[in-house]
């Protein structure tokens, strides 16, 4: 595709993405299997609403772009498993099914520096489009482990010797400036990851920015009796459906509580929502436990063999879940543990018959049912 199609191919592409009302997406994830952060997914429903209509009346409608909303750049910080990056992937993936990518920021370092270059974020959404330049420019990119990148946390800065570069942290927020403030960027033209060669232009004005962290730590920053969002989380620590606030004008001068955990102002000053999400309740475990298990059964199945997995079992997952403070990730990981040693000693055998998993003094263990 020449550059110059542009218009009467996104035009057409935009055309084809669906655009449901947020309740509509709200409850098409729970179809998918997304369960808890009833707030912060409606947050994020309507943010991501917000980006597909917008990419609609820029392309379909033919609105100014000086008439469009602004883009829905939003902060997603909660505790590791609670959902964050699974809710974009159903949104993006599943629903909407336009270009997005999942990038760990922990690689990332300023330009001339060894290390990955933030201009590589780009490039693989790029990627991410089938290689079109023009697609990509209405995608979705996903800054995972943003919390990483503060610059409180370089161990490198060299601050008072003689430059005022760094490794991490203030480089790479320097560096993210440039394409989330909406601008032109050049990238290899042959999207592969040198600096050398030659270079093409991709518009980051109408991308949508997801920074997703866990934080850890920013909330000691904020006193109980102190403004903004954090407030009503300390408040409301442990209660499930106090999980997403939005900032008022007043609460949104107290981001400079982000700036002493080590970022920039004019950083998260280009995202216009924080959604906080709260860890996972046990009884929005056990939802997420009972379809996850569904995929095991089918798995076991597939080999003769019906396993059926008894309530105290599942308890003793979800406590163990818990005391790991892994979330809905590690529930992945306490089950196969589980039903490796039995699928090990039942698969490929061609036998049919029954798999218990119980619980007794030593722990979980199994019962084999092999029909005659």
């Amino acid at each position: 595709m020449r550059r110059g199609e542009k218009v009467y191919y996104v035009k057409d592409f935009i055309q084809t993405v669906p655009l449901p009302s947020p309740k509509k997406i709200y409850s098409e994830l729970e179809k998918l299997g997304y369960r808890g952060q009833p707030l912060a997914r409606k947050a994020v429903s309507l943010a991501s609403y917000r980006h597909v209509k917008r990419l609609k009346l820029l392309h379909t409608k033919n609105t100014p772009r000086v008439n469009l909303p602004p883009r829905p750049n939003s902060i997603l910080m909660g505790p590791t498993g609670c959902g964050k990056t699974y809710l974009i992937e159903l949104l993006f993936g599943e629903i909407f099914k336009l270009p997005f990518v999942i990038i760990d920021m922990t690689k990332f370092t300023e330009s001339g520096y060894v290390g990955d270059d933030v201009v590589n974020i780009l490039v693989q959404l790029v990627y991410a489009a089938n290689e079109s330049i023009d697609i990509a420019e209405c995608g979705v990119i996903v800054l995972d482990e943003f919390d990483k990148i503060a610059g409180a946390y370089s161990s490198a800065r060299f601050a008072g010797q003689g430059t005022t570069k760094d490794v991490s942290g203030y480089g790479v927020q320097r560096e993210l400036l440039k394409i989330l403030e909406g601008t032109d960027v050049q990238i290899p033209l042959d999207f592969g990851f040198s600096s050398r060669g030659p270079r093409a232009l991709i518009s980051t004005r109408d991308i949508t920015f997801y920074a997703v962290g866990a934080f850890s730590g920013i909330r000691n920053l904020f006193e109980r009796k102190g403004v903004g969002f954090m407030q009503v989380l300390e408040e409301n620590k442990g209660d499930e459906d106090s999980i997403a606030y939005s900032l008022t004008e007043e609460e949104a001068d107290d981001i400079t509580k982000f700036h002493m955990f080590g970022f920039l102002p004019e950083l998260i000053s280009r995202f216009n929502r924080i959604v906080p999400f709260s860890p996972l309740h046990r009884s929005t475990l056990k939802e997420i436990i009972h379809i996850k298990l569904e995929n095991y059964q089918r798995e076991f199945e597939e080999e003769g063999f019906k396993l059926h997995i008894e309530p105290k079992v599942i308890d003793f997952i979800i406590e163990e879940a818990l005391k790991r403070q892994t979330g809905a990730r590690g529930l992945d990981v306490i089950i196969s543990k589980y039903l490796e040693e039995v699928a090990f000693e039942t698969f490929g055998k061609s036998d049919e018959g029954e798999i218990i998993l119980t619980l007794d003094t030593d722990g979980v263990s199994h019962i084999v049912k092999r029909r005659a």
